[in-house]
């Protein structure tokens, strides 16, 4: 074989070099079109820093994409045009969740105690210091009702989905149309129709039963659309196969396309539990609230967390105010730990399956 020529084989400096150019450049441009934006808004009417920011991040798509285009060609620069703004919505959707939960933690960390945790408002006056008392009512109160929310809508939610993806009839063409108009259902609406069924027509009253019903209202279409979707995505292969060896529909459904859609369901499943776990307007119709421990969800009202931070929050006293951002921090620890014991299990569950 020839040697290849010295000319033709990598150079390491020139590549660095490059790397730094590259990362360089935009950063260069992006501080020239500040500038220059800058004396734009100093000599024109314009004004205000939402709007310069805005003027100044179009003039750099513009610039940065007409650089591109001048070294390395209009596709490049269509890619970087499109990097830029894919970068910008994913910027844009993390830095508000970024910002919400820093502000909750600012707030809400100051008011976490021991005590926080083992004891209730059962003997606490509203004037009383924010270390006395505690939100442990409501931490029940949540772990059941999202508990039983949970248990009545996955089960549904996957046979809905796999009736669904398995069917091709009318039926299913109009349990999906169902199941739609039911994931734009305000949560209001769910608990105003748990309260009219439950609590004034049967007369069975306040529970934690009544709020997770309200609670599986909202939880059923986000499980079964997302099911749907992943049931979906496993490989047509698998069901043909099974079904040409013999085995009859139910058995491929349970025995190969739900075990090789796990990850997926298990996800579909926590973001139902997110969906529904900082529901505050079916609870007041629902569950109502109180400020003791309610361990039975079957009869009496019963706290919960969204509720306990909803109630201490729109208190004019400054010790409330503190115990509401607390349980408004509990809970985003709570749902954040629910959704990384999922993820973990299934995690687990992809391992067992290779």
């Amino acid at each position: 074989m020839n040697a290849l020529p010295a000319a033709a084989l990598p150079q390491p400096r020139k590549v660095r070099r490059n790397l730094r150019e590259l990362a360089e450049r935009p950063l260069m441009i992006l501080a020239l079109v500040g500038v220059a934006m800058a004396a734009i808004f100093a000599i024109t009417p314009l004004s205000g820093m939402v709007g310069w920011a805005l003027c100044t991040y179009v003039g750099f798509v513009v610039a940065d994409a007409f650089d591109i285009y001048r070294t390395d060609g209009p596709v490049v620069a269509k890619d970087r045009i499109a990097t830029v703004l894919v970068a910008t919505a994913g910027l844009c959707t993390v830095v508000p969740l970024v910002l919400i939960v820093v502000y909750v933690v600012s707030k809400g960390l100051g008011g976490i105690t021991r005590s926080f945790f083992t004891e209730t408002l059962e003997s606490v006056g509203p004037a009383d210091p924010a270390t006395v008392g505690g939100a442990k009512h409501a931490i029940i109160g949540t772990v059941e009702q999202v508990g039983l929310a949970t248990l009545l809508a996955t089960p549904l939610g996957l046979m809905t989905a796999v009736h669904l993806t398995q069917s091709r009839g009318r039926l299913a063409r109009v349990t999906r149309v169902l199941v739609d108009a039911m994931s734009g259902i305000p949560s209001i609406v769910a608990g105003l129709f748990i309260y009219t069924m439950w609590i004034v027509r049967f007369h069975e009253g306040f529970s934690g039963l009544a709020a997770a019903m309200a609670l599986s209202v909202l939880m059923l279409p986000t499980v079964a659309r997302t099911a749907e979707e992943v049931i979906k995505l496993v490989p047509n292969g698998l069901r043909e196969s099974s079904l040409a060896l013999g085995a009859p529909e139910w058995k491929t459904t349970t025995r190969i396309i739900l075990p090789a859609a796990r990850s997926g369901l298990v996800t579909a499943t926590v973001l139902g539990v997110s969906r529904i776990a900082g529901e505050t307007a079916p609870l007041l119709m629902t569950a109502f609230g109180s400020d003791a421990v309610n361990t039975n969800p079957w009869h009496g009202p019963q706290s919960a967390l969204p509720l306990f931070a909803f109630q201490r929050v729109r208190n004019a006293i400054p010790t409330q105010i503190a115990r509401g951002w607390a349980g408004a921090l509990v809970l985003i620890v709570l749902v954040l730990a629910l959704f990384t014991l999922a993820r973990a299990a299934a995690a687990r569950g992809r391992k067992v399956l290779r």
